[in-house]
C-alpha cells in the first residue's frame, strides 16, 4: 500500500485511494445527522465513529451521521483539519504482526467553535439530533472532590448558571438546547458519555440536571424525568497522533492531516436506555445490557488503573511507551504483582471472562510494540485518574484488610514524578491541570512525605489510614534516597 504521491483525503478522491485501503461504500451525500459528539479526539474517531461507520457500510443508520463539536479554543485546529478533508479519517490498525487501514466517513460536519456555543446549542436543539455524545476526559465533569456531586463553586459552573443562554461548557450548552427543545414541544435527546468514569451516564445526568437546577428548576425536573443518560464502557488503546503517525499514513499513500492509529481490539458495552432511539450498534459488535457496572469495573480497575501503575515509573525511568514499560523487567514485575495481589481480588467476573483472564488480555494488549502509546499521554491528568481508577480500590482493600503496599508504591511514584524531573535529570513538562500545585506539594513531600497525602481533594482521609500512609511514607523516602529501581526491586522481593 504505497503511492509516489499521497492522495489528499477528500470525498472527490475516495476512488483514487491506494488498493487495499477500505473506504465508505455508502453515498455520504445521503447521510443525515442524528448525533452531535462533543470532543472529536482520536478515541472517538477510532471507536464510536467506527461502530457507526460499520453500520453504514451495511446500508444501515444513514440518518445517524455525526456532527462534530468542541467547546475549547484548541478544538478549532481539529475542526480546520477535518473540514479540509470532508470530515474523513484514516484509521490505521496496528496488530503485533500486521497493519491495515480504512477510511471512515460517519461524520459529516464539524460545528463552529464559539465562546457562547450558539452553533452547538442550535444543532442540539434540532429534533433530528437524538443522541449527544461526549468524550471530554475523566476530569471534565465538574465533580466536587469532597461530596462527589456537582461542583457548584467552579467558575465555569457559576458562569453557566448565571448566563444560561451563553454557556461556556458542554453541559451548559446541553441545558440550553434542552430548554429550546422543551419550549418547542420536542422530546429530549439522550446524553451518552464515552469517558472512563464509573457510572458515566449517571455522572453526566448529575452534571446536566444539577446545572439546569441552578437556573431553571422546572427544566431540571423535565430533564430528570424525560431525558436518558445511559451508562457505557468503552475500550480501545488509541495513541496520540504525532510525526510518526503522519509519516505512516503518507507511506500508505494517503495525505491525511489527522490520521488515527489504534490497536486491534475494541469493546463497547452500553446500557440500553435511550429516550429517542439509537443505532443498532450491537449488529457490528457492541453489547447492549441492563448492567454495565461489572464490565466498567473490570476495565477501569485492571486496564485504566493498570495504566497508572505503569506510567509514573516509566516517566521516572525515561521509558517512552507503555509497550516499553511492559518490556522493562522491573516495571512489568511491579505491574503484575500490584494487579494480582491488590486489583484483581476486587474485580468481579463478567459473562465469558474472569478477572484473571482479562488481566492476561490486558498484558498482551499493553505489550503490543506497534502501539506507540506514550507514558506521558497515559500519565496525563493523574489528579483525576488516580482518584477515579486506583483510590477506590485502595479503600476497598483497606476495608477488607488486604494489602495496599503496591498501591502505596504507585502513589509514591506519582508523587516523585510530580516533582517535575526524571531520574536522568531531564524535565517533565506540565502534565496535569493541577500541575503547579502538584509540583509544590511534591517538593514539600520530599522532606515530609505525608504532605502529599494531605491533599484532601485527592486522598480524602487516606492520610489517616495507617497501613496505607505508613507504607507510602516508606516508599517515597526510599525512592528519593535510593531511586525508583531500588524501590521496584524491593517491592518485587529482590532488594
Amino acid at each position: 500500500m504505497s503511492a509516489t504521491r499521497p492522495i489528499k483525503l477528500s470525498n472527490a478522491r475516495l476512488n483514487d485511494l491506494p488498493e487495499g485501503i477500505a473506504r465508505p461504500r455508502y453515498d455520504r451525500s445521503r447521510l443525515k445527522p442524528g448525533i452531535v459528539h462533543i470532543g472529536l479526539g482520536n478515541f472517538h474517531r477510532a471507536h464510536q465513529a467506527w461502530y457507526l461507520h460499520r453500520l453504514m457500510q451495511e446500508g444501515r443508520a444513514l440518518d445517524w451521521a455525526i456532527l462534530g463539536a468542541g467547546v475549547r479554543p484548541y478544538d478549532a485546529a481539529m475542526r480546520e483539519k477535518l473540514l479540509a478533508q470532508d470530515c474523513l479519517t484514516t484509521l490505521i490498525e496496528l496488530a503485533p504482526d500486521a497493519r491495515s487501514a480504512e477510511v471512515i466517513g460517519a461524520m459529516i460536519d464539524f460545528l463552529p467553535i464559539e465562546q457562547c456555543n450558539s452553533a452547538l446549542i442550535r444543532a442540539m436543539a434540532d429534533p433530528r439530533i437524538r443522541i449527544v455524545g461526549l468524550t471530554v476526559t475523566e476530569g471534565g465533569y465538574y465533580i466536587d472532590p469532597g461530596s462527589g456531586g456537582l461542583d457548584i463553586r467552579h467558575p465555569d459552573i457559576i458562569h453557566d448558571a448565571a448566563h444560561p443562554d451563553a454557556p461556556r461548557t458542554a453541559f451548559g450548552a446541553m441545558v440550553a438546547a434542552l430548554r429550546l427543545r422543551r419550549s418547542a414541544g420536542s422530546v429530549p435527546f439522550s446524553g451518552l458519555s464515552c469517558d472512563n468514569l464509573r457510572g458515566n451516564g449517571a455522572i453526566l445526568r448529575q452534571t446536566v440536571v444539577g446545572l439546569a437546577r441552578l437556573s431553571d428548576p422546572d427544566l431540571a425536573d423535565w430533564i430528570e424525568a424525560e431525558a436518558a443518560f445511559p451508562n457505557s464502557m468503552v475500550d480501545s488503546i488509541v495513541p496520540a497522533t504525532g510525526p510518526g503517525e503522519l509519516d505512516l499514513v503518507r507511506e500508505m499513500g494517503i495525505d491525511d492531516a489527522a490520521p488515527v492509529t489504534h490497536e486491534n481490539f475494541r469493546e463497547w458495552v452500553i446500557e440500553d436506555d435511550f429516550c429517542a432511539g439509537r443505532p443498532d450498534w450491537d449488529l457490528v459488535g457492541a453489547t447492549f445490557t441492563a448492567d454495565v457496572h461489572a464490565y466498567e469495573m473490570m476495565k477501569i480497575r485492571i486496564l485504566n488503573g493498570g495504566h497508572q501503575v505503569l506510567a509514573n515509573a516509566g516517566e521516572l525511568l525515561s521509558v517512552p511507551t507503555i509497550a516499553d514499560c511492559m518490556a522493562h523487567p522491573a516495571i512489568a514485575a511491579m505491574f503484575r504483582k500490584v494487579q494480582v495481589e491488590e486489583i484483581v481480588p476486587y474485580v468481579d467476573p463478567v459473562p465469558g471472562t474472569s478477572p484473571s483472564e482479562y488481566l492476561a488480555l490486558i498484558e498482551r494488549r499493553f505489550s503490543n510494540p506497534e502501539i506507540r502509546d506514550t507514558t506521558r499521554r497515559v500519565a496525563f491528568d493523574g489528579s483525576s485518574r488516580h482518584t477515579g481508577f486506583l483510590l477506590p480500590v485502595v479503600r476497598e482493600a483497606l476495608a477488607a484488610g488486604g494489602s495496599v503496599e503496591g498501591f502505596a508504591l504507585v502513589e509514591a511514584l506519582w508523587a516523585r514524578m510530580c516533582a517535575g524531573h526524571r531520574e536522568d535529570g531531564t524535565q517533565i513538562e506540565p502534565n496535569d491541570p493541577c500541575w503547579a500545585d502538584l509540583m509544590t506539594v511534591a517538593k514539600a513531600a520530599r522532606e515530609r512525605p505525608r504532605a502529599w497525602l494531605e491533599q484532601e481533594g485527592i486522598y480524602g482521609d487516606l492520610a489517616a489510614a495507617p497501613p496505607f500512609a505508613e507504607a507510602f511514607e516508606r516508599w517515597l523516602t526510599l525512592i528519593w534516597k535510593d531511586g525508583t529501581m531500588t524501590a521496584l526491586a524491593k517491592y518485587a522481593g529482590n532488594g
